[in-house]
């Protein structure tokens, strides 16, 4: 089969190789992989490693979906035939992520665990769910990592209720992933973007307001557009000092999701406003696999739509990051099968 590897850091150490296929072992299956979605965390990976123990030649990539093609003894979860998505970080079922104090849990695939860019791979059971039956499989690689990080932020963390707003920054897949969130949960939604032709696509999609930050100041903005009372939910995605205007634009009692570090992973705000306005920050890592199926059922009965920008077949693999790196709006996607 084919798989994309690296034999060290960098893009220029990626190769598309041939290789074995896997073989299910015991409580494992084997899975044909159809799509994969990219990340921004990808990119991190292949062109600096994110300081992880990477294992190389080491296969990047973490959201998948695919068809199961083989079971291994004892494996029940699924039957030949089922579709299913993968889980971003496996091994967290539900409740508190795994690790502690001293060493904070970051055992992902693609990161810690050998990547999902390849033909068909075999995972223990446990690491998958099954995809939703209303998306194709291009659209269900969206889930695992953008749509459940946007999910687990808003609904699980932040128990969105209607009528709130929800101000999200950007127009990439978790900022999208958001925007729908919201408007299936009949709260109103804010999105800020530098592009005025981004800014109509989101507003195509159900956004209530569109700001410009290249126009205007965003923060004046939002309070202006909210009546002063400003964002009930914010999902912070540049990273930085970038979180001191997610601070400054929360409403009372908010709630600010630290998930995109873009801008550096040491993140600054004042803490007057923080501590007068009663504002909560979250760090989302990623989520659980029962939020997973719980954002899978979502999908199948409130109509949520993953946006792919744009679609590469395997052998463009370096063309789907150039793509990444323009900044997407939603979603790039490699197609595998």
């Amino acid at each position: 089969m084919k798989r994309w590897q690296m034999n060290g850091i960098g893009r220029d150490r990626l190769t598309l190789a041939e290789v074995p296929m896997p073989v299910a072992g015991p409580g494992e299956v084997l899975v044909k992989v159809a799509a994969v979605a990219l990340n921004y965390r990808d990119k991190l990976v292949i062109e600096g490693g994110m300081g992880l123990p990477l294992d190389f030649p080491f296969t990047p990539g973490s959201d998948l979906a695919g068809s199961v093609v083989g079971l291994g003894e004892g494996a029940t979860r699924f039957r030949v035939g089922d579709r299913v998505i993968s889980t971003f970080a496996p091994g967290w079922i539900d409740g508190a992520p795994l690790g502690d104090a001293r060493t904070p849990p970051y055992r992902t695939l693609g990161g810690a665990h050998p990547g999902v860019l390849a033909e068909y791979v075999a995972f223990p059971e446990d690491w998958l769910v099954r995809a939703p039956e209303a998306l194709s499989d291009a659209e269900a690689s969206t889930l695992p990592c953008a749509g459940l990080t946007a999910w687990f932020a808003l609904v699980e963390r932040g128990r969105l209720r209607a009528g709130e707003t929800v101000l999200v920054e950007g127009t990439g897949g978790v900022a999208l992933f958001g925007l729908q969130i919201a408007k299936a949960h009949g709260a109103k939604a804010i999105v800020v973007s530098g592009s005025a032709e981004k800014l109509a696509r989101a507003r195509a999609l159900g956004a209530d307001h569109g700001i410009d930050r290249t126009a205007e100041d965003w923060v004046e903005a939002a309070w202006r557009v909210t009546a002063d009372r400003g964002a009930d939910h914010i999902l912070e995605l540049i990273g930085g000092p970038h979180l001191a205007r997610a601070v400054q634009t929360a409403a009372i009692n908010g709630r600010i999701y630290q998930i995109g570090v873009m801008e550096g992973f040491d993140i600054a705000a004042p803490a007057g406003p923080l501590m007068l306005k009663n504002v909560t920050l979250h760090g989302i890592g990623v989520g659980h696999r029962r939020a997973l199926e719980d954002l899978v059922a979502a999908v199948d009965n409130a109509g949520i739509k993953p946006v792919i920008d744009a679609r590469y077949p395997m052998a463009d693999l370096p063309a789907a990051l150039d793509h990444l790196d323009r900044g997407p709006f939603g979603k790039v996607v490699v197609e595998v099968a």
